[in-house]
């Protein structure tokens, strides 16, 4: 499955969400899910699945249950290939930078100049 199928999912990109923050258990991804998504504890298995065969998530057992975290590397494949496009975004973003700044500027000077009026 290619990674923007992975991801182009909301269910899957809230759980690596939750994974982001460090390794949690099975469960407490389930209910997290359930919960906010409505579906069933089955459904939330298999988004855990798909995740873990696509390398997204990583699992181990710790006793009786199953920790999962997330696995780093698709993403950085990820982010990888959105570099190409990255230049689009930031230069609009350098622009609106020095926008606010002149526009910070501005204000700051007329200020200025009504407090001496």
């Amino acid at each position: 499955m290619h990674a923007f199928d992975v991801l182009g999912d909301p269910v899957r990109r809230r759980i690596l969400e939750l994974l982001a923050t460090g390794e949690r258990p099975s469960g407490e991804v389930s209910a997290v899910i359930r919960e906010e998504f409505g579906i069933s504890q089955p459904a939330v298995s298999q988004h855990l699945r798909v995740l873990r065969e696509s390398g997204f998530a990583s699992v181990r057992p710790e006793g009786t249950r199953r920790l999962y975290a997330v696995d780093a590397a698709p993403l950085r494949e990820v982010d990888d290939w959105l570099e190409r496009f990255r230049g689009f975004w930031e230069q609009r973003l350098d622009a609106l930078g020095t926008e606010l700044a002149r526009g910070k500027r501005e204000r700051g000077q007329g200020e200025e100049t009504s407090g001496h009026e």
